[in-house]
């Protein structure tokens, strides 16, 4: 799979058509807390507070266009690609069911509801849910949308045509590692554009089938993905991000949910923008690795905002 910049220009225009760029701003704070320039991507600003909306979008408008016959779809999901599937079908016609792991983020769980989803809870994890999802695709005769696709990929990649059009000079990019899209996208606009900058993934170390994988060049499947950061909770990695990932990003950074919890709570102190896990895990990373990217010019995407309640009173604590 490779975007050229017309693909992602024209995602662009699409995604446009149902809400604004996010910004991207250099947080003096920050900058203070991690001895470096840095300029955080703000998804959490999107209509479901987070990056995903933009895949669901470009996905269901190439769907409707290339397979008008379908009338319902059905996904799984821990909350943000269901969101931003719930929010696409709405707004073009189409019935949406969500699969959710049992247990799933109460609030996600409410706003996929609130958006038109049927939400279906079912298996104790994403990749449980995922296996469910396929199997009412066959007996409702739905239409199973995947978690990573080019079609999703070619939508979220257009917040890093956002981010490296207005900082084009950044040493670095943190973006977290769930199933792919997001960082496969990054890596796409880096390289249409032309552009030097390095790319590092950021998992959980609760859920570091990406980590694994990355190291052993071949997918590595666990038997847990017991992290805090449901964004990031994936046991079975997609082979397809992975060629992607091990070509174009530099390496993968694995934290603690102790650091995660950490960077949850600097983000609301010094940012005053609340991160869900996952929109944690690469100021967590920027801090661990404080010593080597002093004094660089460094970009975190704060892919989303979606943090429970319980969860942000255990973040405040922590922090």
């Amino acid at each position: 799979m490779k975007l050229c910049l017309e693909d992602i220009e024209a995602a662009a225009e699409l995604v446009y058509a149902h809400l604004r760029p996010t910004p991207q701003i250099p947080w003096p704070l920050l900058a203070r807390r991690c001895g470096a320039e840095v300029w955080v991507k703000h998804e959490n600003h999107t209509p479901i507070g987070a990056f995903k909306v933009r895949g669901g979008l470009s996905y269901l408008d190439a769907l409707r266009r290339e397979r008008p016959d379908v009338g319902g779809v059905v996904t799984a999901t821990r909350g943000n690609h269901g969101q931003s599937i719930a929010y696409a079908a709405q707004r073009f016609g189409l019935a949406a069911t969500v699969v959710v792991p049992r247990g799933n983020n109460p609030e996600k769980n409410a706003a996929m509801k609130a958006f038109g989803a049927e939400l279906v809870e079912h298996g104790r994890d994403f990749d449980d849910s995922r296996a469910h999802a396929a199997e009412l695709a066959c007996v409702r005769g739905l239409f199973m949308l995947p978690s990573f696709d080019a079609g999703l990929v070619r939508g979220v990649a257009t917040y890093g045509l956002e981010l490296l059009r207005a900082v084009p000079d950044l040493d670095a990019v943190y973006v977290p590692i769930g199933l792919g899209s997001g960082i496969c996208g990054m890596i796409a606009v880096r390289d249409a554009l032309g552009l030097a900058t390095r790319i590092v993934g950021v998992v959980a170390e609760r859920a570091p089938a990406y980590a694994l994988s990355f190291a052993a060049g071949e997918p590595v499947t666990t038997d847990a993905a017991d992290t805090l950061a449901d964004g990031v909770a994936v046991r079975v990695p997609d082979a397809d991000a992975l060629r992607i990932i091990r070509a174009g990003a530099e390496r993968i950074v694995t934290v603690s949910d102790e650091a995660i919890l950490a960077a949850m709570a600097h983000m609301f102190t010094d940012t005053h923008n609340l991160a869900e896990g996952a929109g944690a895990t690469p100021l967590a990373a920027l801090i661990q690795e404080r010593e080597a990217i002093a004094g660089k010019k460094v970009g975190l995407v704060l892919t989303g905002g979606n943090a429970d309640k319980a969860l942000f009173r255990r973040a405040l604590a922590a922090g």
